[in-house]
């Protein structure tokens, strides 16, 4: 191990987006890519790196800048100063990585290769990505994230870009560049215009032939000072304020976006091989609940009969959807209603399993489920408002439900037994993470799966 990647693992348990918390990481390297730079003693390049320390084994990419003197001002993101004097920085808060990559994207570059190479694809769909515009343009991490690494840049007389640097890297398209540039390319209001991505390719053993391809980063639109639908809906519960034309238009814009994706991607129908390994997740999810979460166990009985009965009802056609929709992944535009972001799918689920169609009533459960959250939340800041809360939830899932059913034209009603398992399994999982993180929080999904039991799916009305 040489020394920048030695003092790259020193540094890289305290990062956000470092997914092997608990463990020291064991790097090797499996390639580089350079991009060039006018500064003279500088050298910017991004680094792929496996961790051999998990099972199965992690590749995360790590941009790093290299300068001959240290940079004072920028001591917050010093990775380390190496014996030969070099100090090697942390690439996206340093500018000459940021302006060399959104020019690497703009103007369809190329980097240059050492043992895996990286190529910029420009979408062309927004004047934010006019070559030329994107020199030295200021930039700024974008605080919050935990898997990937975002930076905006705000360049004069040009509009904000944010540009999404994958950390943990995948063979294979990512559906968040592919699904949001196809979108963005139909038309769909749904979407911030796509400004262009960097896909890679590097050594891989376990692929025929030896290496693997995937998406780099991804650059769209940037829309400053917009709330997330969460901190919106959270707001609105709060103040008490009616918040069912917002769901009701949320639930429209939901199902846009599935009808848009049901005719740019390739559809197919839930075969028994496909039912049997969702129900089958189902059950593998509730048997880690029960056994992590003791006061499941007397519903385990009433929770298989739920899965039962959507295993053996109706199940519509799979095609690609969000895989991962809940209130924070939605921002609310003046004049341009709600947007989705973040296509990229469940975090903890394969890419290859993201990559395939799957079912649309994954998202509705997802966005069921964050309303729940939002009243729980609530109560827990005003407990005496509890009642309240909860009535909020209540309009605000069926103003939702209502709007996506009036949209997307589909008889949710036929499919009120799959919609609530994939709601139960939600807040299974939910209760699951709750429990291991946020013991206090663990009263949420709890709440909701004993009031799932109590009342049954939720009713859909085929006249919204």
């Amino acid at each position: 191990m040489d020394s920048a990647v030695a003092a790259i693992a020193e540094w890289m348990p305290a990062q956000r987006w470092f997914g092997g918390k608990g463990h020291t990481p064991r790097l090797r390297e499996i390639g580089s890519w350079e991009l060039p730079t006018d500064a003279a003693g500088v050298r910017v390049r991004s680094l792929l790196l496996m961790d051999d320390a998990p099972e199965p084994p992690v590749l995360y990419q790590v941009p790093v800048v290299e300068r001959g003197a240290a940079v004072p001002e920028a001591s917050a993101h010093l990775i380390a100063r190496l014996d030969d004097g070099t100090h090697v920085y942390d690439g996206p808060h340093d500018h000459a990585f940021t302006d060399a990559l959104l020019e690497l994207i703009v103007q369809d570059g190329r980097a240059v290769a050492h043992g895996a190479w990286a190529a910029g694809h420009s979408s062309g769909a927004t004047d934010a990505a006019a070559p030329g515009a994107r020199t030295h343009a200021p930039a700024a991490v974008l605080g919050g994230e935990q898997s990937n690494t975002s930076i905006v840049y705000r360049p004069e007389g040009a509009a904000p870009v944010i540009c999404k640097v994958y950390r943990q890297l995948h063979h294979g398209e990512n559906p968040d560049v592919t699904l949001q540039t196809a979108l963005a390319a139909s038309g769909s209001p749904h979407v911030p215009a796509s400004v262009g991505d960097v896909i890679g390719e590097w050594d891989d053993v376990g692929r025929p032939g030896g290496r693997a391809r995937g998406h780099l980063a991804f650059a769209q639109e940037f829309l400053p000072g917009v709330e997330d639908a969460w901190r919106v809906a959270l707001l609105a519960a709060a103040a008490g304020q009616d918040f069912t034309g917002d769901a009701r238009a949320l639930g429209v814009a939901v199902a846009e976006v599935h009808l848009s994706l049901g005719t740019l991607f390739e559809r197919e129908p839930a075969s028994t091989g496909l039912v049997d390994a969702v129900t089958d997740a189902w059950q593998r999810r509730l048997t880690i609940a029960v056994a992590e979460v003791p006061s499941l166990e007397p519903h385990r009985a009433a929770i298989d009969a739920f899965y039962a009965r959507a295993q053996s009802g109706a199940w519509p056609e799979l095609q690609r959807i969000h895989g991962d929709l809940h209130l924070g992944q939605v921002i609310l535009a003046p004049g341009r209603g709600w947007l989705i972001l973040d296509f990229e799918g469940e975090p903890m689920r394969p890419m290859s399993e993201r990559r395939r169609p799957d079912l649309p009533v994954r998202d509705v459960a997802g966005m069921l489920r964050s309303f729940d959250y939002v009243a729980g939340a609530t109560e827990i800041v005003h407990p005496e408002r509890a009642e309240e809360a909860r009535a909020w939830a209540a309009s605000a899932r069926q103003s939702f439900i209502d709007g996506y059913v009036a949209a997307s034209g589909l008889d949710l009603a036929r499919y009120r037994d799959l919609l609530a398992a994939f709601e139960l399994d939600k807040a299974v999982y939910e209760a699951i993470y709750e429990t291991r993180n946020r013991p206090d929080w663990a009263p949420i999904p709890l709440r909701a799966i004993a009031k799932l039991l109590e009342t049954g799916p939720l009713r859909v009305s085929t006249d919204a």
